[in-house]
């Protein structure tokens, strides 16, 4: 697993958290939502590879 995927997420996180806490103060609690959701989304189809990789090394493993 590569570290710059983790800094990327964190930049995500740090980025959405930020968007969502300024949407919610000024009322916006419906884009703060999907702002909240999208990032999830993103992180999601960046982790998916990741997952998968680790479920074919298992099974190679363990020769199922």
């Amino acid at each position: 697993m590569e570290v710059s995927i983790i800094f990327k997420i964190g930049a995500v996180g740090i980025l959405v958290s930020v968007l969502s806490q300024i949407l919610k103060h000024s009322g916006r609690e419906e884009q703060a939502f999907l702002v909240s959701l999208s990032g999830l989304l993103v992180v999601l189809f960046w982790i998916v590879p990741y997952i998968y990789e680790l479920f074919e090394n298992i099974q190679r493993l363990f020769v199922l």
